[in-house]
């Protein structure tokens, strides 16, 4: 029986003392432990089984953490996390308390640059590289980049400066061909045709400087190690080009990429997916959206959907799949994306770009210079707005409703359920005079029978969902629910707002005049939130009420499932309920 080397390695430094004739053996086994705790944690699985073999190279080839080694995105980094004093609480990988799901600064000091958001790591390599050049250190940086990461404009900005600097820097394109969902764009192309030997190989990659080197098969632990030590003596800024397959070591991981990026839970020897209990479910707020879009687009052919590299998150794949001429994935480029969007808007077209919130902000002067300046009627479906659970403080659409509402022209609206949803977006895709952004939840909703009959809403106008005496609940989004739940029973007012801009202010006023305590609710920062807004409303109309905000606290929320963080924060029914037993006692 061979002797187990994982157990025996807590840092990189035991992993230098292994004969190289011994790392394949622990590739193996890099790679079963993987796949054993993820198969029964969840996680991201694909990404971080298609580079073991590299990221066993690196830690044994590189001084680390004395040599600086960033991952883009970190979906890839659990092996690294295995490997650098985290392998006995690896367990714990995005659960409540444990260790992070990405690479965190403050969790390990061989996590050199905090990460979640793709296209990130050549900058951060770059800027790393420059200072210790100016300290007079003499440190190698690398910087492991996906070829759909890199294919972003924040990893071209970052080509295009270091390719004039003499930095010591070693960018490791990791080409699998697929991000999330399939690569795709002319780059994409033109690193397929090089793995042909149809393209000649240097025209892009030496054109801005860099010497290139590859590509090379990323699963030869020995090519990898020799090419990693070569590099290492080359000056100035560098690139290797590595193929590899996501999934790699699992066979249903390496069939079905996708499926596989993040599977949820599964059998560790077969790779098949568990079973879920076979019984009727509300759908997914994403699936609402795709299945609504491809029924308004097949009655309106003005109708274009778009999303930057998340046509499966997003549900935009059913719009791909059934009328592929208006759909669009345009990859990782958020800024694009809405500028794409808003050139769309400027001919008559009605857009309907989807970006997951957290993403959204990486576009945000596109937003305000490209749409809302113009006043173009974009229709911005912002999935996963609020809590979205294990993937942490990188993920969290907490702040949409802060940094949206004070721009001009711009609609922002919540829905309460799937059906709130359907209508709001039948509504915008009738004409409307500006831009709008509609935020919802990941997961499922609450209505089994939502796909109803569509109703046009009037724009800037909510609902009043229970009537009460002292205290008014005001509500945006489906946090409704916990609201509900939480009142039963009591004499509490409860109102669904549904627009934070514009604000119901008829709504407002009667309902200030008529109550003595106000509490507003929300699933975004309460700086500068929905409650902000509710405060302004009273400050400005020198209301005299008491208005109480809640919302997530101004601090950044870490990873958790989205009931235990909504308990942290006070969001969660038995914390709502003993708050408004108080008002109505």
């Amino acid at each position: 029986m061979q002797k187990s080397l994982l157990s025996n390695i807590n840092s990189p430094k035991e992993l230098r003392l292994l004969n190289k004739k011994d790392l394949p053996q622990l590739a193996q086994e890099l790679r079963k432990f993987i796949i054993d705790i993820v198969a029964t944690k969840e996680g991201h699985l694909g990404a971080s089984l298609g580079v073991v073999e590299l990221t066993i190279a690196l830690h044994y080839v590189f001084n680390t953490p004395e040599d600086l080694l960033l991952w883009d995105v970190g979906h890839q980094a659990y092996g690294h996390k295995i490997l650098t004093e985290r392998r006995d609480n690896f367990h714990t990988n995005r659960q409540l308390g444990g260790i992070s799901g990405f690479p965190k600064r403050d969790e390990s000091i061989y996590d050199t640059f905090g990460v979640g958001h793709s296209s990130t790591s050549i900058s951060a390599a770059l800027g790393m590289s420059i200072a210790s050049k100016l300290k007079g250190e003499n440190r190698q940086h690398i910087a492991v980049i996906g070829d759909a990461s890199i294919a972003s404009g924040m990893a071209f900005e970052g080509l295009n400066h270091a390719g004039v600097t003499n930095a010591n820097l070693l960018v490791i394109l990791n080409d699998n061909a697929i991000g999330i969902d399939p690569s795709v764009g002319a780059l994409k192309q033109y690193l397929t045709n090089v793995k042909k030997g149809v393209q000649k190989r240097n025209n892009i990659i030496e054109a801005l400087n860099f010497n290139y080197s590859g590509p090379i098969n990323g699963h030869d632990l020995s090519k990898v190690i020799s090419e990693l030590e070569r590099l290492k003596t080359v000056e100035g800024p560098k690139l290797l080009h590595i193929i590899t397959t996501k999934g790699k070591g699992l066979k249903q991981a390496e069939t079905h990429q996708v499926k596989y990026h993040a599977p949820g839970k599964f059998d560790a020897k077969t790779g098949n997916l568990a079973v879920k209990p076979n019984k009727e479910q509300p759908p997914k707020y994403q699936d609402v959206f795709g299945h609504t879009l491809v029924e308004l687009a097949k009655n309106n052919k003005n109708i274009i959907g778009i999303t930057p590299a998340m046509p499966t998150g997003s549900s935009l794949k059913y719009m791909m799949d059934e009328i592929p001429d208006r759909a669009f994935d345009v990859g990782i480029a958020e800024q694009h994306a809405v500028t794409f969007a808003a050139g769309m808007a400027t001919q008559g077209l009605i857009p309907f770009c989807s970006i997951y919130s957290t993403f959204l902000q990486r576009a945000y002067d596109q937003v305000i210079h490209d749409v809302a300046l113009q006043n173009l009627p974009v229709v911005f479906c912002l999935d996963r707005a609020g809590l979205v659970g294990q993937d942490g403080a990188t993920h969290h659409g907490v702040f949409d409703i802060s940094f949206l509402r004070c721009i001009p022209n711009l609609i922002i609206f919540a829905p309460r359920n799937e059906v709130e949803l359907r209508n709001i977006m039948y509504t915008a895709q009738l004409g409307l005079e500006h831009p709008i952004a509609i935020r919802y939840p990941r997961g499922r909703g609450v209505t089994l029978n939502w796909k109803q009959p569509f109703i046009k809403l009037d724009i800037g106008k909510g609902v009043q969902l229970k009537q009460g005496k002292k205290l008014a609940v005001l509500s945006i989004g489906p946090i409704a629910k916990n609201v509900s739940e939480a009142i039963e029973g009591l004499e509490i007012s409860h109102y669904d707002m549904r627009f934070v801009k514009p604000l119901d202010e008829v709504t407002l006023h009667a309902v200030f005049k008529r109550h003595q305590f106000i509490v507003t609710i929300e699933d975004n920062s309460v700086k500068g939130g929905f409650g902000s807004e509710i405060l302004e409303f009273a400050a400005t109309h020198d209301y005299k009420n008491s208005v109480k905000v809640l919302g997530v606290p101004d601090g950044f929320v870490q990873h958790g499932r989205v009931d235990e963080l909504q308990t942290i924060v006070g969001l969660d029914v038995e914390s709502l309920k003993q708050l408004f037993s108080k008002y109505s006692s």
